[in-house]
């Protein structure tokens, strides 16, 4: 069992404000698609997709559940969180999704919750779930 001496507080800025999820704080361990094309250490691009939003949503869903260590914490209908745990020291990443159907792209945050550097797991994470959501 790993413990969770790692894993940190759950952040309160979690959700969507604005209509739009959170930003990244200074340290480059959190992507976000909401940022703009000038923050390179922390931008993404956002997932796009061709079916109805609660299809895209579900898909999310489904693939993220796949995962290993991996608990999904919250969802609406659009919006989609949850925590991946690290299987070595038991770090936590809180990932969140908000579908927006005009137009169809999924924004996406991914960040640590402790610590400076996550040697870009945030960023490989979601271009796993990126590649597994246009198969």
């Amino acid at each position: 069992m790993v413990a969770k001496f790692f894993a940190g507080k759950r952040p309160d800025s979690l959700g969507v404000k604005g209509n739009q999820l959170g930003g990244c704080p200074d340290s480059p361990n959190c992507v976000c698609s909401h940022l703009s094309a000038m923050d390179k250490v922390h931008s993404i691009d956002p997932i796009s997709y061709n079916s109805s939003a609660a299809e895209a949503i579900a898909k999310i869903k489904t693939i993220v559940q796949a995962m290993p260590k991996t608990q999904i914490i919250a969802e609406t209908d659009n919006y989609l969180y949850a925590e991946f745990t690290s299987q070595l020291m038991g770090f936590v990443d809180d990932v969140e999704f908000l579908v927006y159907d005009n137009p169809k792209v999924i924004h996406v945050r991914s960040a640590s919750r402790l610590g400076r550097s996550d040697l870009g797991v945030n960023r490989k994470r979601i271009e796993e779930i990126r590649s597994q959501f246009n198969r």
